[in-house]
C-alpha cells in the first residue's frame, strides 16, 4: 500500500476507532473456558490482569487471536475475546489506541501497510528487528517471531499450469503478453490495491493484465474457484491456507523474490507489556511452534473439516501440552 494511501486507511482507522461500536470493536465477550497452566503459565502470572485480544476477520487470524486469549486465561488472566475484526487497520488500531492489549501480526504487513516502507527487507529476522524497533515509538511492543511465514502467493489447479505451463511468477507474466485472455487472476480487494500485492507485484514481474481480468472476490471463494478452474485460471493464496493441499493447487514460485516475509508475532500494546512483563514469556514457546505446516494443519481444520476456530486452538494448546484443563 503506498504512503498515500496508508495515511488515507489510518485516518480512517482513527474515526472507527473513536466509535469502535461501528465495527464491533465494543463487542465481544469473556473467555469462560475452564483452563490451567500447563507448560507455560505456572504460578499464574497474570492473576488478576484484565485483557482484550483482537485479531482480523480470517481463519488464521482468528485461531492465533484464540490461542493468545487461552493463554492469558490460563495463566490468571480475565480475558475479553474481540476477535474477527474486518481489515488490517481497525485491529492494529485497536492495539496502537489501547482498546486491545495483543494480537498476532505479520511482520510484511507493518513494514509496508503500516509503516508506509516500499522495500521488502529480505532476511526474516531483520524484517522483524527493523519492525520492532520502529514501532516502539507506536506505542507497539513486538515479541519474538514464529517461524509461519504466511506471504502471498499465486496458485493454479493442477490441469491450467500445465495447459499454459506455469511454474513461476516469470510465467505468468508471459502468459499476460502471449495469450492475455487466458491470464485472469482472481483475488481479494485488499491485494489489488497493496504496494505488497497486485500493483507491485504486476511492476515487478511485467504483468501485461488486461482490465477486467483481475477479479475481486472474496478471499475464500478464491480456492474453490480456481480449483474449479473456469473463472480464474490464478488466484492470490494464503502460504499457510490448508485448503492449497486439500484442493492440490500448486504453487507458482515467486522467482524474482517480491513477496516481503510475513511471520506471525505477537503485536502487544507497549503500556500493557510494562504492566505485565510475564506475557512475553508465556507466549514464546507457543509463537516458536508456530510453523507454516503447523499453521496449514490447524487452518484445514476450520476451512476443510468445518471446526470451530477457538476449539481447534484450545485443543492444539492442550494437545501440545500449553495448557491443561480444570
Amino acid at each position: 500500500m503506498r504512503l498515500a494511501q496508508v495515511r488515507t486507511a489510518v485516518a480512517g482507522a482513527l474515526l472507527l476507532a473513536a466509535g469502535l461500536s461501528g465495527c464491533g470493536l465494543t463487542s465481544g465477550s469473556p473467555l469462560a473456558d475452564s483452563v490451567q497452566p500447563g507448560s507455560i503459565g505456572k504460578g499464574r502470572p497474570l492473576e488478576g490482569a484484565q485483557l482484550t485480544v483482537t485479531s482480523k476477520e480470517f481463519t488464521e487470524q482468528i485461531i492465533l487471536g484464540q490461542i493468545m486469549g487461552l493463554v492469558f486465561k490460563a495463566a490468571g488472566a480475565e480475558v475479553l475475546d474481540r476477535t474477527n475484526i474486518q481489515g488490517s487497520i481497525g485491529a492494529r488500531e485497536a492495539v496502537k489506541s489501547g482498546a486491545a492489549d495483543g494480537m498476532y501480526e505479520y511482520t510484511g504487513t507493518a513494514w509496508i501497510t503500516y509503516l508506509g516502507h516500499t522495500k521488502r527487507v529480505v532476511d526474516p529476522h531483520g524484517q522483524w528487528e527493523a519492525v520492532r524497533e520502529e514501532d516502539r515509538r507506536n506505542g507497539i511492543t513486538w515479541l519474538a517471531a514464529a517461524p509461519l511465514n504466511n506471504t502471498y502467493a499465486l496458485v493454479a489447479n493442477q490441469a491450467n499450469a500445465q495447459k499454459y505451463r506455469l511454474r513461476t511468477l516469470s510465467d505468468v507474466a508471459r502468459l499476460t503478453k502471449k495469450d492475455p485472455g487466458a491470464a485472469t487472476i482472481c483475488g481479494g480487494s485488499e491485494f489489488s490495491v497493496r504496494e505488497d500485492g497486485l500493483p507491485g507485484v504486476a511492476k515487478t514481474y511485467g504483468f501485461a493484465l488486461r482490465r477486467g481480468n483481475f477479479k475481486k472476490m472474496d478471499d475464500g471463494v478464491v480456492y474453490t474457484q480456481v480449483a474449479e478452474g473456469a473463472a480464474c485460471a490464478l488466484g492470490v493464496a494464503a502460504t499457510t491456507d490448508g485448503r492449497i493441499p486439500e484442493l492440490k493447487l500448486k504453487v507458482l514460485e515467486d522467482d524474482r523474490h517480491f513477496f516481503p516475509n510475513y511471520n506471525a508475532a505477537p503485536e502487544m500494546n507497549s503500556a500493557t507489556m510494562r504492566k505485565y512483563p510475564a506475557i512475553a514469556d508465556l507466549l514464546a514457546p507457543i509463537t516458536k511452534r508456530l510453523t507454516g505446516a503447523e499453521a496449514q494443519r490447524l487452518n484445514a481444520r476450520v476451512d476443510v473439516d468445518g471446526e470451530d476456530p477457538h476449539e481447534v486452538a484450545k485443543d492444539w494448546l492442550m494437545r501440545e501440552g500449553f495448557i491443561r484443563e480444570g
